[in-house]
């Protein structure tokens, strides 16, 4: 796994941001805010739900902070588009890394190689300063909702 002090890997994803389809690019962020990449092992998983749902609520807090929140799963983008609708709307970025199918997971040594949920991506958080630097890394348990506290730290110390 990535660690603070690394440098953020470029990718261009497939994102659906508030209902609508489009592209995102790492490296077209740069200079313009913080971001906090959160990647998430399934889709239609309560946890995730609940994990997508905490960062739409405490949006506005983020924004304050100068940061996005960029969530990435291994899921196709027919299927990110399926449940945001059903548990949306979200107005941050959504990719899907599903094809190469996690290669933007592996690049960020997040992606699982061993049961359970073998060939999704770990529950990690990042946070990437504007120039590109990864500031605060950690990967957390599965079943357990990334502490948002932890990342509001993180993006404070910037």
């Amino acid at each position: 796994m990535l660690q603070p002090g690394d440098a953020a890997p470029d990718f261009d994803l497939p994102v659906l941001i508030a209902g609508v389809k489009t592209r995102f690019r790492l490296s077209e962020q740069r200079g313009k805010k913080n971001l906090v990449l959160a990647f998430y092992p399934l889709n239609w998983q309560t946890i995730s739900a609940e994990q997508m749902i905490a960062y739409q609520l405490e949006r506005d807090q983020f924004l304050e902070l100068n940061a996005e929140v960029v969530s990435i799963s291994v899921d196709s983008i027919m299927n990110t588009t399926s449940w945001e609708r059903e548990i949306g709307p979200f107005d941050f970025p959504m990719c899907s890394d599903f094809w190469p199918h996690g290669e933007v997971t592996r690049r960020y040594g997040v992606f699982r190689e061993e049961e359970p949920l073998r060939g999704t991506a770990e529950r990690a958080v990042f946070v990437i300063d504007r120039g590109g630097e990864i500031t605060f890394s950690r990967e957390y348990p599965s079943r357990e909702i990334p502490s948002l506290q932890d990342a509001f730290v993180a993006l404070r110390n910037l």
